[in-house]
């Protein structure tokens, strides 16, 4: 049965078309391409196959898997390697504000959805995590079209529930990622900061490429209320009447220092840090970060 389509969206897609996310670091994959590999001089082992796509080297063909399967994978060796990331989702309860299009847990899943696309579509591998304060759901990072489907089968399962915990996360995961690779954090960041500037570090130290996609809804980031709102916590039980005017600068000053410490730290530790917000459709958000992205690296290869 095929995954649900909800959040790999046609105008997305189409947007995307011409670009790419390479990696900017040296990672380690398990498919032969673009990017820089971690590994000179050794051996060359077998990893695992993938399906064959049109334009791969056909001296990679396993035809003996073909005999016996009749169906067309190619070899996939440890040092020709392409990008293995690893998209890490938050799908704590605060993820779960806003409606329609700009509700943060489909956005998210919709960025999350088409990055997956993008990686599969560049014979890259991808992995999927999604996480609160704890690992909820796991894919490893493969390539392939059939793990599009497995990605698009959890995003369409998952519900945003309980708090986030960035901190754990980042820690777990920098001892389990056991080869270089890029990690993709899409959060609404709403936790404790030294948690998550602590988080941003670990996996850092790990020297795994990080990009971290801070999604908020517009009511976060601007805060436009006038009359008198019952605010109610969306990861504890706090409930509050108030009168928004008298808050309005206090919140913003907040949020302001709150996404520039976050972007400091990011900018400290070589991390990538892209501010979204929810009001801005996805294709735009995304088509316009990866044509800055690519812009930048091909600013710092000019002599």
């Amino acid at each position: 049965m095929r995954a649900s389509k909800k959040y790999l969206r046609p105008e997305v897609i189409a947007r995307l078309r011409g670009l790419e996310l390479r990696a900017r670091s040296i990672v380690a994959g398990n498919i032969s391409g673009r990017h820089r590999s971690a590994y000179h001089g050794f051996s060359v082992e077998f990893a695992e196959h993938r399906e064959y796509t049109a334009g791969d080297d056909l001296r990679h063909i396993d035809w003996r898997l073909f005999g016996r399967k009749d169906r067309l994978y190619v070899k996939q060796y440890e040092e020709e390697t392409n990008l293995r990331c690893n998209i890490l989702l938050d799908v704590s309860r605060s993820m779960d504000y806003g409606a329609g299009g700009q509700n943060k847990f489909d956005y998210a899943c919709t960025l999350a959805a088409s990055l997956a696309y993008l990686l599969i579509h560049q014979q890259d591998a991808v992995g999927l995590l999604t996480f609160d304060h704890e690992v909820r759901q796991r894919l490893a990072a493969t390539s392939g079209r059939p793990q599009l489907n497995n990605v698009l089968s959890v995003l369409n399962d998952s519900r945003p529930d309980s708090r986030t915990d960035v901190r754990r996360l980042f820690h777990q995961l920098a001892e389990e990622l056991r080869r270089r690779s890029m990690a993709i954090l899409i959060s609404d960041l709403l936790t404790d900061i030294d948690d998550v500037i602590l988080g941003i570090e670990h996996i850092q130290a790990a020297r795994h490429e990080l990009i971290v996609m801070h999604v908020m809804h517009d009511d976060e980031w601007e805060f436009p209320f006038v009359d008198n709102v019952f605010f109610e916590g969306l990861e504890d039980q706090a409930e509050l009447l108030a009168d928004p005017q008298s808050l309005r600068s206090a919140y913003l000053e907040a949020v302001r220092r709150f996404a520039a410490r976050v972007r400091a730290a990011c900018l400290d530790h070589g991390v990538e840090y892209v501010a979204i917000n929810t009001r801005d459709p996805v294709e735009y958000a995304l088509s316009g970060y990866l044509a800055r992205r690519a812009d930048a690296g091909l600013q710092g290869t000019r002599r």
